[in-house]
């Protein structure tokens, strides 16, 4: 019986065909975008009310967190394996922040702030959790050909790259910097920065948002336009091929004049444009 509800647990995880499954996926996205999304919010002036409401419900689906992550390890084939995989220390990441913060009060070291917003700017990499799902074929439940979940997790990567760089240069930048007080401000000069731009309208003024800047400045040579180019490289990919299956090895994307497939050398049968 325990083998038995071990598995359909599992099962159920990492489905996304039976509405369970979709039911399932739908929610942990959901909660994945709402949370980092109070992260946003916290850097605007609110009322003290809506702050404390935020709190609460970050308490929740941190609470809810655990119990999926605690799922996930009852019912994995490999324990250990699970503990060190790249997901499940996602999920952790996720997790640890909200937990200091609630523990912290309780070790008489509130008057810590310089520890406490670190903690608080540590939430940004919570975004890492979306990898999760789109490390699968099957995100979407499905309805995503390979290809076009290449493009989807590419463009994901570099709103990672802006994400993340956006909440570490306010963390740094936020006491010292005037132009620099809400996320909105971090984000639109990361977007300056990494685009190449530089308006100037908004500079580091501390050692920390240098250092941010300068790693911005590495994203901005390196790794966007090395993304970019893959983005492009899948579209015209997408674009020159056909979608059509070989009966004999399944491979699916052939050229729009191939007549025989290219991995097993069988006839593939489509219609040839004239």
């Amino acid at each position: 019986m325990q083998n038995g509800f071990r598995e359909t647990l599992q099962f159920y995880l990492v489905d996304c065909k039976t509405p369970i499954g979709k039911g399932i996926d739908v929610i942990i996205i959901m909660m994945n975008l709402f949370i980092c999304a109070i992260l946003v919010i916290e850097t605007y002036v609110v009322d003290q009310e809506i702050l404390s409401l935020l709190w609460q419900i970050e308490k929740v689906i941190v609470f809810l967190f655990i119990i999926e992550y605690l799922a996930r390890l009852y019912g994995a084939d490999n324990r250990v394996r699970q503990l060190t995989d790249i997901y499940n220390i996602m999920d952790l990441i996720a997790i640890m922040p909200t937990l200091i913060l609630i523990v912290f009060p309780y070790l008489g070291l509130t008057h810590d702030v310089q520890f406490i917003q670190f903690i608080r700017i540590i939430r940004i990499f919570r975004i890492f959790r979306f990898f999760r799902f789109l490390a699968t074929p099957d995100f979407f439940f499905g309805s995503l050909t390979i290809h076009v979940l290449r493009v989807t997790k590419l463009f994901m990567i570099i709103f990672m790259i802006f994400f993340i760089s956006s909440g570490c240069f306010l963390f740094f930048e936020k006491a010292a910097n005037p132009g620099v007080k809400t996320f909105g401000d971090a984000f639109y000069f990361t977007v300056v920065t990494l685009t190449t731009v530089g308006f100037g309208d908004i500079a580091p003024v501390t050692g920390g948002g240098r250092a941010v800047t300068v790693l911005m400045i590495i994203s901005g040579i390196i790794l966007i336009p090395w993304q970019a180019s893959q983005i492009v490289k899948e579209w015209v990919h997408i674009s020159t091929k056909r979608d059509v299956i070989c009966k004999k090895c399944g491979l699916r994307y052939h050229d729009r004049d191939a007549s025989h497939c290219k991995s097993c050398g069988s006839i593939i049968y489509q219609e040839i444009e004239d």
